[in-house]
Parts: C-alpha cells; sequence; structure tokens
C-alpha cells in the first residue's frame, strides 16, 4: 500500500491534528491529537502575518514536519494553494515526507523525475532533491508558474551548498505563491548566501540570517520534548610514523598544536587500531543497559568513509555476534535498509552521511561519533539523531574522541547560532576559542607547528574514559575502557 493510500483522499485538517507532533511515531506523554506548544505558535504567526516567505528554525526532534504539514492543509483549504513541492537533501527524505503528507491527504509523488516535466493529476505536489532541483531549475518553474504552489525547503541550509544550488533554487521557485523554509542548524560554516532567506545586520556590522520562528534545543528540553545528551570523551595513547620515517606520539585530551591533534584524532580512528574497538564495546555495553528497559533501543556508528564504515561493522559483529545494518549511499537499497532498521529491534547501524540529517529513527539512543568532522553543522545534525524522546525520562549517550572541537561542540549544544555572511574567519572557526570554564582549564600556548602528511601510517592506539560532559560541564576521571 501507498502512503498516500493510507490517509484521506483530500488535504484534512481533521487528519493532520492526529499526526503525531513529531512524525514518525514519537507523539510524546500526553499530546497525540494536538500540536507541541511551539508549533501552535508558530502557525499561529504564520496564519497572522500570512507571508510569502517564512524561516522556521527548530532544533531536530522537536517536529518541524508536523509543523510544515499542518501548513499546507491549512492552506491548501483556504484555496490559497493548489500545489506542494517539498524540496529536501536526500533521495531517503523524499519518500519520509511523502509517507507523512499522505496520512493527512496530501498526496506527494516521491518518484517523480525532471524528464517528466509534469507530475500526474492525482497528485497534489512532489517532493524533490537540491541536486535535482540545480540540475533543470526550469522544469520546476514551469511547474510552479502553473500552479499556485507552497514549496517547502526542508534543511534550506542546503541551499548554499554550491552556487549552482542557491542560484537553481531561486530560479525554480522564485514565482511560487508561499515558501515555508525549515531547518534545525542555522546555518553554515561558510559565508554562501541563503535563498529566500532575510539577512539583517547586527551591532557588528555582520549581516545575520534572521528567523520569524525559533525553537531552540534548550526550549525543548525544558518543555521535555527531545532528550538530553551524555557525551562519553575517551582519550589514549596515539602513536603513528610519518611519511618521512619519524614516530610521533600524542594523547588525546591533551593540549596539542592543530596539526597534533588531527593526527591524533585521524589515527584514533583507524579501525585497525585498539582505540576504536574499545570504545565500540563500551558503547555496546552502554546500548544492552539502556535495552534492559527500552527494549527497541538501538545504537549508530557515524564513520567517515565506506571503508571505515565496513571496517566498524565487521567490529561490531565480532562484539555482538550479530551483522550490523550498514548504509552506504552508493548502495541503491540504503533508503530501505533504514527502514528495516527503524522498524526492528536490530541493535546497531553504521552508516557515513546518509543518517546524519534528517532521516527519522527514533528508537537510536546510543551513538559513536567516528568521523574527523568538526563544524557545528554536522555535528548538531548528527546528535540530531539521538535526541528525539518518545517518552519522558530517556536520555541519549553519544560516544566522542577527546578532542577540542567535539568538547567545544558538546558543550554549546545550546547555544542559538544564526548564519552570518560577512564575518571574520576568527569569529566562528570550527575550532575557535572554547567558552566553557571546563574547557579553557585544558587549554594552553600552542608548541611549534609541524605539518603531517595524511598518508601517516597509524602504530598505535590505546582508549581511556575522560569525562561524561553532561548540560556544558565536565564530570568524571580518566580511568580505564568501560562505560561507568
Amino acid at each position: 500500500m501507498t502512503p498516500a493510500a493510507q490517509g484521506p483522499l483530500h488535504a484534512s485538517s481533521s487528519a493532520v491534528t492526529s499526526l503525531p507532533p513529531a512524525f514518525p511515531r514519537r507523539a510524546p506523554w500526553g499530546t497525540a491529537g494536538s500540536l507541541r506548544a511551539w508549533q501552535a505558535a508558530a502557525l499561529e504567526q504564520y496564519m497572522a502575518a500570512s507571508p510569502k516567505d517564512f524561516l522556521a528554525v527548530a532544533t531536530p526532534g522537536a517536529g518541524k514536519t508536523t509543523f510544515a504539514l499542518r501548513i499546507a492543509v491549512e492552506l491548501m483549504g483556504a484555496g490559497v494553494v493548489d500545489k506542494v513541492t517539498i524540496v529536501c537533501p536526500t533521495e531517503h527524505l523524499k519518500s519520509q515526507w511523502a509517507e507523512a503528507a499522505g496520512r493527512v491527504g496530501i498526496h506527494i509523488d516521491p518518484a517523480f523525475s525532471n524528464s517528466q516535466g509534469m507530475a500526474g493529476s492525482h497528485f497534489d505536489g512532489v517532493a524533490v532533491t537540491y541536486a535535482q532541483v540545480a540540475s533543470n531549475p526550469m522544469v520546476h518553474a514551469a511547474r510552479t508558474r502553473l500552479h499556485r504552489t507552497l514549496v517547502i525547503l526542508d534543511e534550506i541550509h542546503h541551499a548554499g551548498d554550491s552556487l549552482s544550488w542557491g542560484d537553481g533554487i531561486r530560479d525554480a521557485f522564485d514565482e511560487a505563491t508561499r515558501r515555508l523554509a525549515l531547518t534545525g542548524t542555522p546555518f553554515r560554516s561558510d559565508t554562501s548566501a541563503i535563498p529566500f532567506v532575510r539577512y539583517e545586520e547586527d551591532e557588528e556590522g555582520i549581516k545575520r540570517s534572521k528567523a520569524d520562528f525559533t525553537y531552540g534545543y534548550g526550549d525543548a528540553l525544558r518543555d521535555f520534548v527531545v532528550r538530553p545528551v551524555l557525551f562519553m570523551s575517551y582519550s589514549g595513547q596515539m602513536s603513528w610514523r610519518t611519511n618521512a620515517g619519524d614516530i610521533y606520539t600524542a594523547r588525546l585530551g591533551e593540549p596539542l598544536t592543530k596539526d597534533l591533534m588531527k593526527q591524533a584524532w585521524r589515527t584514533a580512528l583507524d579501525p585497525k587500531g585498539e582505540w576504536m574497538s574499545a570504545v565500540l564495546q563500551a558503547a555496546d555495553q552502554r546500548l544492552e543497559e539502556v535495552r534492559r528497559q527500552v527494549p527497541d533501543a538501538g545504537g549508530l556508528v557515524i564513520a567517515a568513509d565506506q571503508d571505515k564504515a565496513r571496517a566498524y561493522a565487521r567490529q561490531l559483529r565480532a562484539i555482538t555476534g550479530h551483522r550490523p545494518t550498514v548504509v552506504l549511499s552508493d548502495d541503491a537499497d540504503a533508503s530501505e535498509r533504514i527502514d528495516e532498521f527503524r522498524q526492528s529491534t536490530d541493535k546497531w547501524m553504521v552508516a557515513v552521511r546518509m543518517v546524519s540529517e534528517g532521516v527519522d529513527v527514533p528508537r537510536l539512543s546510543v551513538g559513536v561519533y567516528a568521523t574527523n568532522a568538526s563544524t557545528s553543522l554536522f555535528f548538531a545534525q548528527a546528535v540530531g539523531r539521538f535526541v528525539r524522546a518518545r517518552r519522558r525520562g530517556e536520555t541519549a549517550t553519544v560516544f566522542i574522541p577527546s578532542v577540542l572541537p567535539l568538547l567545544s561542540l558538546a558543550g554549546e549544544m545550546e547555544v542559538q547560532r544564526d548564519h552570518a555572511l560577512n564575518r571574520p574567519p576568527s569569529k566562528e572557526g570550527t575550532c575557535g576559542t572554547p567558552k566553557t570554564p571546563w574547557l579553557r582549564r585544558r587549554t594552553r600556548p600552542r608548541a611549534p607547528r609541524v605539518i603531517f602528511s595524511t598518508n601517516s601510517k597509524p602504530l598505535g592506539a590505546d582508549a581511556q574514559f575522560d569525562s561524561v560532559l553532561f548540560d556544558g560541564s565536565g564530570l568524571g576521571d580518566r580511568g580505564r575502557c568501560g562505560f561507568c
């Protein structure tokens, strides 16, 4: 049965009220059948202003999908728009949006291709990716001109991924009747302007994105909409040999030069070293403890590349005795594997980037951040996979290397960031000066810089528990590896 066949025949206000406040299947205690407070407030603001453009910033897991579909139902019911176009980052999310929309009577075609030109008359709209729009914006511009269209731009920061994407989105949807932009991560680490986003100068003369409605992680925590996250940081002694034959040793968690830190970090993530094996064992131990109370709780390892993802999967199989789900973007059945894992009670999934943004697997409770990506954008989206609350009292646990960039990002989870166009490079770098006193105590003047080749060969990497980071504070002392 198709997603459209599961819902009403036409866009239905009564049907949208029965959609969980955060789709799929995440209606929290006592809220099924109604909007969350932030959704209701944002809806009231939107309907009163009737804006052509509206930007809603809401933390991952807060319920942006349900909010956007409620807007779509209201506008279609009032005759303001006739069609809906949903633009999202990945192929998998097209199907996820179509399934949610079908439940409220909006029939979306997730298989629409540019070669079709027009969607079938029995569809209320289409779901497309940013890359798909950028490859032929005129196809989508023609569709938009033909009908009064609401364009939902999911994770709008992706429209700034490249100049061609931004131009394509602008050309395709400039004549849309309404545009609703959504993001959980405002916004980007670069200065690429994002179409249909309003920028205003702050007191320093820096142009920053201006959201129409904001619901941050801190707000969601206070409302029990998302889970609090415990960050388990692991240090250890790392050794590697450079191409010149020099051997270096450094310890994660100690003050290091930027180059030493990056090489030590890279060594820690080597599948052949002891660090990853020990951290995966500790994470599996934590997941076992969670599953005593939440039997279907799952874990996710976010890997840096496909080779490492496969290697980590082999390690997990050796640890657990079961083959984990491996999701690689090159696999034709990647979306199906995500759906199968979401609906199962299997313990572990290993992925590179496909599961880092937008993908809903509400039972994920334990994560291993096994990548050297250190932008606030990627980190927030990755951690967002674990914060989706299903019941009161849940927590999430994410295992991270004890390196300053990640410790800083973990300590500032509740800080609201806006996209800045003309900021000085030193203002918002990936590894800037930590704002948390606990982290500042870990820094000291840097030694002279040494440049290492990325082809350096790891020689050894052990793991030791360093600390727990919770609510911006570091707790615990170093000890032997294992969850405590």
